[in-house]
């Protein structure tokens, strides 16, 4: 019998979805903010040391979002090219040479290596969650939730060692420069991890064209949330340290909070992802991750010193958003191609809008002398982040 002409079916080769691959995935993720935290967590002292200006310290902290933004706007063409794995191994090798090279002159190598780092981060974020959604297809919140926990625990860990791994090593330069070792290790391991392709036969997937998400709104309501999710986690990431130290926290303990607040999201990161990808609707998950950092800044504005740890812990918590996100995109799209136009476009275009949050944070700060105000506009972010997060939430295709 013939089969009906309504079910047409397509081939497609796409990584198999391996342990080796998992590994390779987990290992790529852990690399994807140390470039960020570990610089923050040292930042006084790079910009002591440079004699530089506090417009550049805040240029520092924007640069990731910039170049994350720009790179990703051109991941896809780079995954048409040459193919979603082969163009993972090439981000993580420009990300490891931008790691080793940017602290061998002055302010402008450290930024430009800096750039060049977050391009190399920047493929593998828009790339990485589409070959979990292909290669992963019944295990896409476990596996987005490791690559989640992973990226927590890789930022906690630069965040923590770095300030006492530049007293150990004699300076800020060494100490940032070893983190180009594990980003190398993770390059290695993906180049073994994703030699093998498995050919997939999908039905009815003929039945959805190639649409221009620019003109879908739903895709810019995520384009905006993403925003706002990163403007928030930017302005942590990179400014926490010196909010901290501001308050009178020394430097050490600063950069031992900042680790706290990135690695209290691994295990909300393994947990989270997993439950919404079950829900019906997401509305809910992304409030409620959204109520905790509003504590936490709260804390940080009325009473810093007195339970830094608490705020600091609420601040992480509200990090998990950010697997979620991802998730979402993969449920909200029909196909994989549509899952990396989603996730191209809402990277390239939300990293770019958020890349005003650090920069504008850290000049605000250096005209005023005090966090008092950028800390209040991130609260203003965080009640976008729920309204748009509610709307993102409800269950449909975009």
């Amino acid at each position: 019998m013939l089969e009906p002409a309504t079910t047409p079916r397509s081939r497609h080769a796409v990584l198999a979805g391996t342990t080796l691959l998992a590994v390779a995935v987990t290992l790529a993720a852990a690399n994807l903010r140390i470039s960020v935290t570990s610089l923050s967590s040292v930042l006084g002292d790079v910009q002591h040391g440079l004699t530089a200006t506090s417009a550049w310290a805040s240029a520092v902290t924007a640069a990731p979002s910039i170049c994350f933004g720009l790179a990703a706007l051109l991941s896809p063409w780079l995954a048409r090219k040459l193919g979603g794995g082969p163009a993972i191994a090439v981000a993580l090798g420009v990300l490891t040479v931008g790691l080793g090279v940017r602290v061998l002159a002055g302010p402008g190598l450290l930024l430009g290596g800096t750039f060049v780092a977050c391009a190399g981060i920047a493929v593998c974020n828009v790339l990485v969650p589409v070959v979990v959604k292909e290669s992963f297809p019944n295990r896409l919140g476990l596996i987005t939730g490791f690559y989640s926990a992973s990226m927590a625990a890789g930022s906690a860990i630069a965040a923590a060692a770095t300030p006492p791994l530049e007293t150990a090593a004699g300076g800020w330069r060494p100490a940032l420069a070893a983190w180009a070792i594990p980003a190398a290790l993770a390059l290695a391991v993906w180049l073994i991890g994703a030699r093998k392709d498995t050919e997939v036969v999908t039905e009815g997937r003929t039945q959805h064209t190639p649409r221009n998400l620019l003109r879908v709104p739903m895709a810019w309501v995520f384009t905006v949330l993403f925003a706002v999710q990163s403007t928030y986690a930017y302005v942590i990431m990179g400014w926490l340290p010196e909010i901290l130290r501001a308050a009178g926290i020394d430097r050490d303990a600063a950069g031992v909070l900042l680790g706290v607040t990135m690695v209290v999201s691994v295990p909300l990161n393994l947990v989270v992802p997993t439950l919404a990808a079950r829900l019906r609707s997401q509305s809910w998950v992304m409030i409620g991750l959204t109520v905790l950092p509003v504590l936490g800044v709260l804390g940080l504005l009325l009473a810093p010193t007195a339970v830094p740890l608490l705020w600091a812990l609420l601040l992480g918590a509200g990090m998990s958003i950010f697997p979620v996100v991802l998730t979402m995109m993969a449920l909200r799209t029909r196909t994989s191609a549509e899952t990396t136009q989603l996730s191209g476009m809402s990277q390239g275009f939300g990293y770019l809008i958020a890349a005003w949050g650090p920069f504008l944070a850290g000049l605000v700060y250096g005209w005023l002398g005090s966090w008092t105000v950028p800390l209040i506009l991130v609260l203003g972010i965080l009640a976008a982040q729920a309204t748009l997060g509610a709307i993102i939430g409800r269950p449909r295709y975009i």
